[in-house]
């Protein structure tokens, strides 16, 4: 199955996190990103580090966020409390029929979210 890539698994690999940089290359032609995940990954890159990150991002298939998911994500919103950015997430993959692929389990369970895929936990040192 397809996934939609969370912000933290692009976030660890461009910090180096071997777990993320794995998985990605596993995940290959099936991995996505939405709106959502270039905006957050790109917020945290600046100067020499950001056209690189660009040119990564470019390689996924990207999702926009169109009134069909921003209406499911208000309804995904309301019924589990879910900050916009999460709800926007949940929404994209719902409605692409794909698995969202991440480590914010606090969010996201997966015992309680079938749609959801944690590939990799972080160890305690980080890496």
């Amino acid at each position: 199955m397809d996934v939609l890539l969370d912000s933290c698994i692009l976030i660890d690999h461009f910090n180096g996190v071997t777990a993320a940089t794995d998985y990605l290359k596993q995940a290959g032609t099936s991995a996505r990103v939405s709106a959502i995940t270039r905006a957050e990954v790109l917020t945290g890159l600046v100067g020499t580090a950001r056209q690189p990150a660009v040119r990564f991002l470019d390689c996924f298939v990207f999702l926009p966020i169109d009134p069909a998911v921003a209406d499911l994500a208000a309804d995904l919103r309301r019924s589990h409390h879910w900050k916009l950015p999460d709800a926007l997430q949940a929404a994209v993959a719902q409605h692409h029929g794909l698995r969202l692929a991440t480590r914010n389990t606090g969010d996201f369970n997966p015992k309680r979210h079938a749609f959801v895929a944690v590939p990799y936990e972080l160890p305690p040192n980080g890496r």
